[in-house]
């Protein structure tokens, strides 16, 4: 999806933001929530959100495999192809989906939600 500024955009799940605490240890009064269907409009996109340590595993061990894996034993470079083999449906899921941003957004009945991941967001 391509989140960009001035674009209206619905809360595709509900959100839970928080705990409103007393003076007391502990002693939560309520929480504030965000029901899904909400509407509002992107007021700006932060960039793209760091890579999960599998994608970036997967690069590592693919770099090391066409580097260096002709060079390998037949055992360890069996075991590095083992181990891409075994991230390689987080990469496939990573690439299918692309970079992920997050963005502000400011509904329509005022409140403002900062740093938002495009993924709990639907376009409109």
């Amino acid at each position: 999806m391509t989140l960009e500024e001035g674009r209206r955009v619905r809360l595709a799940q509900d959100l839970v933001i928080g705990e409103a605490v007393t003076g007391e240890p502990g002693a939560v009064v309520g929480l504030l929530a965000l029901g899904a269907g909400i509407e509002g409009t992107v007021e700006r996109v932060d960039g793209e959100l760091p890579e999960s340590q599998e994608v970036r595993e997967y690069r590592r061990l693919k770099a090391l495999h066409e580097d260096y894996g002709h060079t390998m034993p037949a055992a360890s470079r069996e075991r590095l192809e083992a181990e891409l083999a075994e991230l390689e449906p987080e990469w496939a899921a990573h690439h299918e989906r692309g970079g992920r941003v997050t963005v502000r957004v400011r509904w329509d009945n005022g409140f403002v939600l900062d740093a938002a991941h495009e993924d709990v967001l639907t376009p409109l």
